[in-house]
Protein backbone atom coordinates (compact mmCIF):
# COMPACT_ATOMS: atom_id res chain seq x y z
CA UNK A 1 0.00 0.00 0.00
CA UNK A 2 1.11 3.73 -1.44
CA UNK A 3 1.87 5.88 1.88
CA UNK A 4 -0.32 9.04 1.79
CA UNK A 5 1.75 12.01 1.94
CA UNK A 6 -0.67 14.45 1.57
CA UNK A 7 -2.14 15.53 4.82
CA UNK A 8 0.90 17.87 5.59
CA UNK A 9 0.12 20.13 2.51
CA UNK A 10 -3.70 20.20 3.45
CA UNK A 11 -3.08 21.57 6.86
CA UNK A 12 -0.53 24.10 5.51
CA UNK A 13 -2.07 27.46 6.30
CA UNK A 14 -2.91 29.40 3.13
CA UNK A 15 -0.86 33.30 3.11
CA UNK A 16 -3.26 36.19 4.65
CA UNK A 17 -4.48 38.83 2.84
CA UNK A 18 -1.60 41.63 3.56
CA UNK A 19 -2.26 43.69 6.74
CA UNK A 20 -3.55 40.09 8.71
CA UNK A 21 -0.79 38.50 9.55
CA UNK A 22 -0.90 39.40 12.97
CA UNK A 23 -3.90 37.15 13.73
CA UNK A 24 -3.75 34.54 15.12
CA UNK A 25 -4.42 31.43 12.78
CA UNK A 26 -4.34 27.70 13.01
CA UNK A 27 -5.78 24.43 11.93
CA UNK A 28 -8.54 23.80 13.06
CA UNK A 29 -9.05 19.93 13.86
CA UNK A 30 -12.68 19.80 14.37
CA UNK A 31 -13.64 21.68 10.85
CA UNK A 32 -10.53 20.32 9.29
CA UNK A 33 -9.96 23.56 7.71
CA UNK A 34 -7.32 26.46 8.22
CA UNK A 35 -9.25 29.24 10.67
CA UNK A 36 -8.32 32.46 12.36
CA UNK A 37 -8.95 33.53 15.83
CA UNK A 38 -9.50 37.17 16.42
CA UNK A 39 -9.91 39.14 19.61
CA UNK A 40 -11.76 42.05 21.14
CA UNK A 41 -10.61 45.13 18.95
CA UNK A 42 -9.60 42.73 15.96
CA UNK A 43 -10.91 42.22 12.41
CA UNK A 44 -10.15 39.81 9.85
CA UNK A 45 -10.82 39.88 5.99
CA UNK A 46 -10.34 36.18 3.78
CA UNK A 47 -10.87 35.57 -0.14
CA UNK A 48 -9.89 31.46 0.91
CA UNK A 49 -11.92 28.73 2.25
CA UNK A 50 -10.97 29.13 6.09
CA UNK A 51 -13.40 30.04 9.24
CA UNK A 52 -12.95 32.74 11.25
CA UNK A 53 -13.89 32.73 14.85
CA UNK A 54 -14.51 34.33 18.01
CA UNK A 55 -16.06 34.35 21.35
CA UNK A 56 -18.34 37.34 22.51
CA UNK A 57 -19.71 38.44 25.38
CA UNK A 58 -20.93 42.16 26.08
CA UNK A 59 -18.72 42.85 22.40
CA UNK A 60 -21.00 42.85 18.87
CA UNK A 61 -19.07 40.87 16.05
CA UNK A 62 -20.45 41.53 12.85
CA UNK A 63 -19.81 39.21 9.88
CA UNK A 64 -19.78 40.89 6.56
CA UNK A 65 -18.81 39.26 2.76
CA UNK A 66 -19.23 39.75 -0.68
CA UNK A 67 -22.30 37.08 -1.64
CA UNK A 68 -20.84 37.20 -5.44
CA UNK A 69 -16.91 37.35 -4.47
CA UNK A 70 -16.89 35.24 -1.51
CA UNK A 71 -14.89 37.59 0.15
CA UNK A 72 -15.35 38.66 3.69
CA UNK A 73 -14.47 39.03 7.36
CA UNK A 74 -15.76 39.27 10.72
CA UNK A 75 -14.55 42.35 13.28
CA UNK A 76 -14.97 42.33 17.45
CA UNK A 77 -15.53 45.38 18.89
CA UNK A 78 -16.93 47.04 22.23
CA UNK A 79 -18.03 51.02 22.38
CA UNK A 80 -16.69 53.04 25.03
CA UNK A 81 -18.70 53.71 28.17
CA UNK A 82 -19.78 57.18 28.57
CA UNK A 83 -18.29 60.10 30.35
CA UNK A 84 -21.11 61.84 30.59
CA UNK A 85 -21.09 63.54 34.54
CA UNK A 86 -23.98 60.97 35.76
CA UNK A 87 -22.50 58.21 34.21
CA UNK A 88 -25.61 57.76 31.80
CA UNK A 89 -25.18 56.27 28.50
CA UNK A 90 -26.87 59.67 26.96
CA UNK A 91 -25.02 62.34 25.64
CA UNK A 92 -22.54 62.40 23.04
CA UNK A 93 -22.95 59.26 20.88
CA UNK A 94 -20.70 60.33 18.23
CA UNK A 95 -17.73 60.13 20.85
CA UNK A 96 -19.21 56.88 22.28
CA UNK A 97 -19.73 55.00 18.88
CA UNK A 98 -16.51 56.04 17.23
CA UNK A 99 -14.56 52.74 18.21
CA UNK A 100 -17.60 50.60 16.78
CA UNK A 101 -17.92 52.95 13.74
CA UNK A 102 -14.02 52.38 12.98
CA UNK A 103 -14.73 48.32 13.39
CA UNK A 104 -16.91 48.35 10.99
CA UNK A 105 -15.57 51.00 8.30
CA UNK A 106 -12.57 49.39 8.58
CA UNK A 107 -14.11 45.44 7.78
CA UNK A 108 -16.03 46.91 5.10
CA UNK A 109 -13.23 49.26 3.22
CA UNK A 110 -11.10 46.11 3.83
CA UNK A 111 -13.85 43.88 1.59
CA UNK A 112 -14.37 46.69 -1.19
CA UNK A 113 -10.62 46.96 -1.67
CA UNK A 114 -10.43 43.14 -2.39
CA UNK A 115 -12.84 43.75 -5.17
CA UNK A 116 -16.24 43.52 -3.37
CA UNK A 117 -19.40 46.15 -3.93
CA UNK A 118 -21.33 47.75 -1.31
CA UNK A 119 -24.76 46.52 -3.51
CA UNK A 120 -23.57 42.56 -2.65
CA UNK A 121 -22.35 42.94 1.30
CA UNK A 122 -24.59 40.65 3.44
CA UNK A 123 -24.49 41.34 6.69
CA UNK A 124 -24.78 38.95 9.83
CA UNK A 125 -24.31 40.19 13.56
CA UNK A 126 -24.01 38.53 17.05
CA UNK A 127 -22.90 39.22 20.51
CA UNK A 128 -24.18 41.59 23.00
CA UNK A 129 -25.39 39.60 25.76
CA UNK A 130 -24.81 41.34 29.67
CA UNK A 131 -21.80 39.89 31.02
CA UNK A 132 -19.88 42.22 32.91
CA UNK A 133 -21.66 42.55 36.03
CA UNK A 134 -20.45 46.13 36.99
CA UNK A 135 -22.35 47.29 33.74
CA UNK A 136 -25.07 45.15 32.93
CA UNK A 137 -26.61 47.30 29.53
CA UNK A 138 -22.97 47.19 27.71
CA UNK A 139 -24.05 44.54 25.89
CA UNK A 140 -27.39 46.05 25.01
CA UNK A 141 -25.95 49.55 24.04
CA UNK A 142 -23.28 47.49 21.72
CA UNK A 143 -26.52 45.97 19.53
CA UNK A 144 -28.32 49.40 20.02
CA UNK A 145 -24.77 51.21 17.69
CA UNK A 146 -24.25 48.37 15.49
CA UNK A 147 -28.58 47.92 14.51
CA UNK A 148 -28.56 51.97 14.25
CA UNK A 149 -25.05 51.94 12.27
CA UNK A 150 -26.43 49.22 9.68
CA UNK A 151 -29.71 51.46 9.57
CA UNK A 152 -28.54 54.67 9.00
CA UNK A 153 -25.42 52.98 5.89
CA UNK A 154 -28.74 51.63 4.33
CA UNK A 155 -27.30 47.62 4.92
CA UNK A 156 -30.02 45.27 5.99
CA UNK A 157 -29.34 42.25 8.31
CA UNK A 158 -29.55 38.71 6.75
CA UNK A 159 -29.26 37.16 10.15
CA UNK A 160 -28.50 37.98 13.87
CA UNK A 161 -28.16 36.32 17.03
CA UNK A 162 -27.72 39.22 19.75
CA UNK A 163 -29.12 39.65 23.48
CA UNK A 164 -29.26 37.61 26.54
CA UNK A 165 -26.69 37.02 29.30
CA UNK A 166 -24.84 34.27 27.98
CA UNK A 167 -21.55 34.39 26.11
CA UNK A 168 -20.96 32.88 22.30
CA UNK A 169 -18.58 30.94 20.51
CA UNK A 170 -19.12 32.33 16.58
CA UNK A 171 -17.79 30.78 13.30
CA UNK A 172 -18.35 32.07 10.57
CA UNK A 173 -17.25 30.96 7.24
CA UNK A 174 -16.40 34.32 4.47
CA UNK A 175 -16.70 32.28 1.19
CA UNK A 176 -20.63 30.81 2.13
CA UNK A 177 -21.46 32.80 4.38
CA UNK A 178 -22.64 29.61 6.44
CA UNK A 179 -22.33 30.77 10.59
CA UNK A 180 -22.54 28.89 13.44
CA UNK A 181 -23.17 30.09 16.85
CA UNK A 182 -22.66 28.19 20.22
CA UNK A 183 -24.04 29.91 23.44
CA UNK A 184 -21.63 29.15 26.44
CA UNK A 185 -24.31 28.36 28.84
CA UNK A 186 -21.76 26.68 31.75
CA UNK A 187 -18.85 28.81 31.23
CA UNK A 188 -16.49 27.63 34.01
CA UNK A 189 -13.96 30.60 33.89
CA UNK A 190 -14.05 34.59 33.90
CA UNK A 191 -11.74 34.21 30.71
CA UNK A 192 -14.37 36.10 28.63
CA UNK A 193 -16.16 38.64 31.04
CA UNK A 194 -11.65 39.24 32.60
CA UNK A 195 -10.46 40.05 28.95
CA UNK A 196 -13.64 42.29 28.00
CA UNK A 197 -13.39 43.86 31.00
CA UNK A 198 -9.32 44.51 29.92
CA UNK A 199 -10.29 45.69 26.75
CA UNK A 200 -13.48 48.05 28.08
CA UNK A 201 -10.10 49.75 30.06
CA UNK A 202 -7.87 49.82 27.77
CA UNK A 203 -10.60 51.66 25.08
CA UNK A 204 -11.98 53.54 27.76
CA UNK A 205 -8.78 55.26 29.13
CA UNK A 206 -7.72 56.32 25.42
CA UNK A 207 -10.92 57.66 24.59
CA UNK A 208 -9.87 60.80 24.08
CA UNK A 209 -7.05 60.06 21.67
CA UNK A 210 -8.47 59.90 18.70
CA UNK A 211 -29.39 34.95 6.39
CA UNK A 212 -29.89 31.86 8.33
CA UNK A 213 -27.69 31.02 11.20
CA UNK A 214 -26.97 27.68 12.73
CA UNK A 215 -26.99 27.07 16.98
CA UNK A 216 -25.02 24.46 17.71
CA UNK A 217 -24.42 22.65 21.38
Amino acid sequence: MMESHDVPSRRRLPAPLPGFEHINRYWDKYMQMPAAKILPGEFYVSSQTELITTVLGSCVAACIRDTKLGIGGMNHFMLPKSRSPDGSWGGDFATQSRYGNWAMEYLINAILKMGGSRTNLEVKIFGGANVIQSSAVVGTKNIDFVLRYLEDENMAVAAQDLGGVYPRKVMYFPDTGAAKVRRLKDLSNSTIVDRESTYRKRIDGTEEEGGSVELFE
